[in-house]
């Protein structure tokens, strides 16, 4: 696998993926023609060209797959694949009514740089389980892409200890997920990233990442640690309905 999974792709205070250009230029190949899945937001035109300008000036063209009559042949024409952010639920089950789902798992198994930012990011999870989005439709399943066996938590926040609120934190929901599922759960800060190439995967980006395990402390990874062992592990999920 060659993946390059963004929590966010938008950092305060800067444009639309600003904050890591240089490692999005520098994943892509030179030249690249870029599919963009842009399913998870509903004006697929706008958001195809918000790409277009942030990645203008580096010899990237990028073609939104909504903007020929087949997605697939799309992405099948690619030399590399962008899935941006924006609801999980809506982005999985485009995904599933355009037969991209199948696709891109077919594809990136075969070696297509996959990038994913957000929602994208999610998809690369084996489900759904640890979005922070709601549900504003329903999928035909919770399965995602499962290019890594292991969760991810995009945006994530440590607790406050200052704030008045009484919600579950987002530590305690990515607990009550592990009560029930025998899976790890990483969690990337704003403006971190995973790396995967091949069989090596590595924090990456401004800030550490969080890891959950059932039945352990969450653990801080700094940038740089390498979290190769969390690609040996297949998801053991525990449902209950």
């Amino acid at each position: 696998m060659n993946l390059l999974l963004l929590s966010n792709s938008t950092q305060h205070g800067r444009g639309y993926l600003a904050h890591a250009l240089d490692t999005v230029t520098g994943f892509l190949p030179p030249r690249a023609r870029l599919a963009f899945v842009p399913y998870a937001l509903a004006d697929h035109d706008t958001y195809t060209d918000r790409v277009r300008g942030a990645l203008d000036g580096t010899g990237i063209s990028v073609r939104g797959v909504h903007e020929g009559d087949d997605p697939v042949a799309e992405l099948a024409a690619a030399d590399a694949v962008f899935i941006g952010g924006g609801n999980s639920f809506r982005l999985l089950s485009t995904l599933y009514r355009t037969g991209l789902r199948d696709a891109l798992i077919k594809a990136a198994g075969s070696g297509l740089p996959y990038m994913g930012a957000s929602a994208g990011t999610n998809m690369a999870a084996p489900t759904l389980r640890t979005t922070n989005d709601m549900p504003i439709v329903q999928p035909p399943s919770f399965e995602t892409l499962g290019l890594v066996p292991f969760q991810i938590n995009p945006h994530y926040l440590d607790p406050d200890p200052s704030s008045t609120h009484k919600g579950e934190t987002r530590e305690e929901r990515l607990t009550e997920f592990l009560e029930e599922n025998d899976v790890p759960v990483l969690g990337l800060r704003e403006g971190s990233w995973l790396r995967v190439n091949g069989e090596r995967a590595t924090v990456e980006g401004a800030c550490d990442a969080r890891l959950f395990r059932r039945g352990a402390a969450p653990r801080e990874l700094a940038v740089g640690t390498d979290v190769s062992e969390l690609l040996d592990g297949k998801p053991r999920f525990d449902v209950r309905d």
